[in-house]
């Protein structure tokens, strides 16, 4: 979920029909009920089945949809772009750069959003098994698991990202003359130059606003479980329409929320630029007010959401997707284990 993105790759803690049914109870142990609940819970099959199903359907829609990626991140970093919509960069790029251009960085993206979800999901499902304990949850529970599942995600996977998003900009022609370009033979050697050119923390640039991204996918929750509530106040259940409608709205306006401090990810990231070099640390507050200034200064407000438009075709689209594969994955699952089961026993 970047996605953002967080970002992840940012979407739902766990599905909406997930969200609301009892977590399932984790194995029992006769030694050391504490201790072995806690494990049973932390490495119970379930866990794992929610986390394979949101890295393969956040790998299946970004896929999908990676080109519209490449025209936010285009936009996000390369301040001198005059093109300023979606289907005229990706025509540019096109252009300039050759027809597979949109598609540069597919494997380090795939890579990082695979295990980034992974990890999210994983992390989601085993705490709410742990805290709930066979109770419904609720949406001040799911909303605290959401935001430490995040945290947990950021310090894990950001070395990834920053890795990923140096790949899928090398070789790009910019306008902006202030970005010092990159020769990366790949993954691995990308994490080499970068520890010893840079030093090992740079591999987490951009950590401090990714934590504050972590309250994109709560933001998000929180809309929809509104907007949820209104629309069970006149009918019995949601329909897969109402779902994907109130889910596409709360995305949306959680990704206009936190976009800025997106961009200003994006750039830290990237780390290529030639801006603020009295101070390297480029995860902390100072930098990231610095560049909001600068961003503002140069372009005004509206600066700040350049490449909103791809930002947010791509998120809803991906989302959307990504919760189908999901949500259909996890079904057929828990239904092959379930007879299984059901024949075992």
């Amino acid at each position: 979920m970047e996605r953002e993105d967080g970002a992840p790759g940012a979407g739902f803690p766990c599905s909406p029909a997930a969200a609301s049914r009892p977590a399932r109870s984790p194995a029992k142990f006769t030694a050391g009920p504490a201790g072995a609940a806690a494990m049973a819970a932390v490495s119970s099959y379930e866990s794992l089945v929610h986390a394979v199903a949101g890295a393969v359907g956040s790998v299946t829609a970004m896929t999908v949809f990676f080109p519209l990626d490449t025209a936010r991140l285009r936009l996000q970093v390369d301040e001198k772009r005059k093109s300023k919509t979606t289907h005229t960069v990706l025509l540019e790029i096109i252009k300039e750069e050759g027809l597979l251009a949109p598609y540069r960085g597919w494997f380090p993206v795939i890579s990082s959003l695979c295990c980034s979800n992974f990890v999210y999901f994983y992390t989601f499902n085993s705490l709410r098994a742990l805290w709930v304990k066979g109770q419904h949850s609720t949406t001040g529970k799911d909303l605290v698991l959401g935001f430490v599942a995040g945290v947990v995600n950021v310090l894990l996977t950001t070395p990834l990202w920053v890795v990923n998003t140096r790949l899928k900009l090398q070789g790009a022609k910019f306008r902006n003359e202030d970005i010092v370009p990159t020769n990366y033979k790949g993954i691995v050697d990308a994490f080499h130059q970068i520890i010893r050119d840079e030093g090992v923390l740079a591999l987490w640039n951009g950590t401090f606003p990714s934590l504050l991204l972590v309250f994109n996918p709560a933001i998000q929750f929180m809309f929809y479980e509104g907007f949820k509530r209104k629309l069970l106040k006149t009918r019995l259940q949601l329909t897969s329409l109402d779902a994907f409608v109130i889910g596409a709205v709360a995305k949306a306006v959680a990704t206009t929320i936190t976009y800025p401090m997106q961009t200003v990810q994006s750039i830290l990231r990237f780390g290529r630029h030639r801006l603020n070099p009295e101070n390297r640390t480029l995860g902390s507050l100072k930098n990231v007010l610095y560049l909001l200034r600068q961003r503002v200064r140069r372009f005004g407000l509206v600066g700040l959401y350049k490449g909103l438009e791809a930002k947010l075709l791509q998120t809803v689209l991906t989302a959307a997707l990504m919760f189908l594969v999901y949500e259909k994955l996890t079904a057929a699952t828990f239904t092959v284990m379930g007879l299984k089961h059901s024949q075992k026993h």
